[in-house]
């Protein structure tokens, strides 16, 4: 098992931006444990289900990294402090 590049992680993860590759990189996560962080994202009760522990380690900051990702792109530019959501 390798360690991610940052090709790896631009062709895994949609919008991210160069903080977030660095990030994730920076975690020293293998492709096989980005991928297992994206199920725990996509639908954790079937993990669950199966009785898969919750993530933890790597998968875990990678689950935690990616989550906030997940909620940049939600609150998109009419986030907090910005004029439209103040009005």
């Amino acid at each position: 098992m390798t360690r991610l590049s940052r090709d790896d992680v631009v062709k895994a993860v949609d919008g991210a931006d160069d903080v977030t590759i660095a990030q994730i990189i920076g975690t020293g996560a293998t492709v096989e444990e980005l991928a297992e962080a994206q199920a725990w994202l996509a639908n954790d009760e079937p993990m669950i289900n199966d009785l898969r522990p919750l993530a933890q380690g790597r998968v875990r900051e990678l689950v935690d990294i990616l989550s906030e990702l997940d909620e940049d792109e939600e609150e998109g530019p009419a986030g907090p402090g910005s004029a439209s959501a103040a009005g």
